[in-house]
């Protein structure tokens, strides 16, 4: 995330500076300001740095700000925060892994024999006020087509 935020402040200075007339305009410069003009997310971005994503380009930045809040909050906390939004990961497996073996130390367990359980539960994100009892809880997850079904509202 640092490196990602890094190119693009460095990468957006030297446009600005370009298109201010101090500095010489680039090959590169041009091809970010083309991209950014028609809502698309630079592909010296995408190829190195950051992590797919469709979304154009005001869509993208409000991802990488939802992204860059939730490390930072997890950052200062010191601590696994009460649940994570799974989609603003850049990389999602990783974490469910590190799940996986953090279980299996704490209750002394072969890794082997380890799989993930998940629970859909009859609750919403801003209703969480304690962590799970055992496991993590997790929220972010989208699916194509259908609803989540909590249950009867009155």
């Amino acid at each position: 995330m640092n490196i990602l935020l890094g190119v693009i402040r460095n990468e957006l200075t030297d446009l600005k500076m370009g298109l201010n007339g101090e500095l010489n305009q680039t090959a590169a410069m041009e091809m970010l300001l083309g991209n950014l003009l028609v809502n698309k997310i630079p592909e010296v971005w995408t190829d190195k740095y950051a992590y797919e994503s469709l979304k154009g380009t005001d869509a993208w930045f409000i991802d990488l700000q939802e992204r860059w809040d939730q490390y930072f909050a997890w950052t200062e906390m010191w601590q696994m925060p009460k649940s994570i939004k799974i989609s603003l990961l850049f990389n999602p497996m990783s974490f469910l892994t590190a799940i996986v073996q953090a279980t299996a130390r704490e209750k002394n367990l072969p890794l082997d024999n380890m799989c993930i359980q998940t629970n859909v539960m009859p609750y919403y994100f801003e209703d969480v006020t304690a962590k799970a009892e055992e496991g993590y809880l997790i929220h972010g997850i989208f699916i194509e087509g259908a609803t989540w079904e909590l249950g009867q509202t009155d």
